[in-house]
């Protein structure tokens, strides 16, 4: 007969299989959690409780996953961003805390109250276009993704969160929109190098790598972008990038060579370059 093992020993254990991970700690406490549908503060409140052995084995097919670098958010199937609880599988990118400052530089721009049209280009999970439906009511957003899969994801967070003013299209970019114009356009494109290291042993290969591989320089989705924004923009109209920290002074040329005026560069949490901003004329 097995015998049986306590969430505390069970936290140890699994702690020492993945301590090759920074966040084995945190990683090990949110996965037991999850699997045994209570809150992280709960484990430390019964630390004696034994766990079932059908959740046990479930517990270490998970870990196992997230010893090869797995995501967590994959493996609970939801990720927090700007406060929002979103679901998250395989066919999303999973929403970073450097996404954040893309909407924090779209609402500055926004005034409370103001009706505006937001076009959200490759939204995966929703997460930017959700953010900024939430904290904009007044406005209208379209969320675009060529990926059906993510849209519906999508889709269900919208529901999940009760909002009404955004739709969603299944567009390669701008191919379906027709003639449609916004105020303002934002974007999260890919723009990690093809060789990036990541993509051999990182966490970012277990991500979608159409939402992530920016070609060679990963620069080739941006500088499509930028030029083909523009008969979609209304006059002083923006587009918003975030970017990788080293092609800020890449996408200032490029906004420039296409007309834009009022290019300027927001930082993220770290101070590294990551949001750029151009007005239309």
């Amino acid at each position: 007969m097995t015998k049986a093992i306590t969430i505390r020993e069970l936290l140890a254990l699994a702690e020492q299989s993945i301590l090759s991970i920074d966040t084995a700690r945190l990683d090990v406490e949110v996965l037991l959690s999850h699997s045994l549908g209570m809150d992280r503060a709960s484990l430390y409140a019964s630390p004696e409780r034994e766990v079932p052995e059908g959740i046990v084995s479930n517990f270490n097919f998970q870990l196992k996953k997230r010893k090869d670098c797995y995501p967590i958010a994959y493996l609970v199937g939801n990720k927090e961003f700007w406060s929002l609880e979103l679901n998250v599988n395989q066919h999303t990118l999973i929403p970073r805390p450097e996404t954040e400052c893309l909407v924090e530089a779209a609402l500055e721009l926004i005034r409370e109250k103001q009706t505006v049209e937001i076009l959200d280009m490759g939204t995966g999970s929703g997460a930017v276009a959700l953010a900024l439906a939430k904290e904009r009511p007044e406005s209208r957003v379209l969320a675009v993704d060529v990926s059906g899969d993510a849209l519906v994801i999508a889709k269900k967070n919208a529901r999940l969160h009760q909002l009404s003013n955004i739709e969603f299209l299944q567009s390669d970019w701008f191919t379906a929109l027709k003639d449609k114009q916004f105020d303002m356009i934002l974007s999260n494109p890919p723009y990690v190098e093809s060789n990036d290291n990541g993509f051999i042993s990182g966490e970012i290969r277990h991500e979608p790598r159409l939402a992530l591989d920016g070609g060679p320089d990963g620069m080739k989705a941006i500088s499509q972008l930028i030029p083909n924004a523009i008969g979609y923009l209304k006059p002083l109209g923006y587009l918003i990038l975030e970017h990788g920290y080293r092609q800020a002074e890449g996408i200032r040329q490029i906004f420039l060579t296409n007309r834009y005026q009022n290019v300027a560069v927001r930082q993220d949490y770290a101070g590294l370059d990551r949001v750029s901003i151009a007005q239309w004329p």
